[in-house]
């Protein structure tokens, strides 16, 4: 009796004709999935492209004025270590709430959306047809009359132009 090992393998099965041929199981082992978390994509959809800034997009030297280039090293090493932790630093302590208070607002948002939202605009899009009928004959009994009266009396005006 001991510890005792788990070698089950876990793996993803498709059809053959949508199976990539460069395709791993993603929980395959436990250091594979590390390896995947470390290269995933965490921005496939591209929402945040235009916070790919590096030193070279912020700070330009031209040709007529320039720093040492040990500055210029010193300076590059910096910005991107720098960069670095205070990401690092900000992200360990403001992911989790952060996500955690998006999770409610989404949630929430949602169940607006499913239990409130979803159903009142139905409710209103079933009493479209009546309101309509109700309008047409205000229409009707109103306007209609005023406008056939008016347009009477314009019908029989008579313009002539001369030369």
């Amino acid at each position: 009796m001991g510890v005792e090992e788990d070698t089950r393998d876990t793996r993803i099965l498709m059809d053959e004709d949508g199976l990539d041929k460069n395709f791993q199981p993603v929980l395959d082992h436990k250091k594979r999935g590390k390896e995947f978390a470390a290269r995933a994509d965490r921005d496939p959809n591209h929402i945040n492209a235009h916070l790919k800034v590096d030193f070279d997009d912020v700070i330009a030297e031209p040709p007529s004025v320039r720093s040492s280039d040990k500055v210029w090293i010193f300076s590059h090493a910096l910005f991107h270590l720098v960069r670095f932790l205070f990401y690092r630093v900000i992200s360990v302590l403001l992911a989790v709430p952060v996500a955690f208070i998006l999770g409610l607002f989404f949630a929430m948002l949602g169940l607006v959306h499913v239990w409130l939202a979803t159903p009142a605009i139905r409710s209103f899009l079933l009493l479209l047809p009546s309101a309509r009928r109700l309008w047409t004959s205000c229409m009707d009994l109103f306007l209609t009359p005023f406008f056939q009266s008016a347009a009477k009396i314009c019908s029989r005006v008579d313009v002539q132009t001369s030369d």
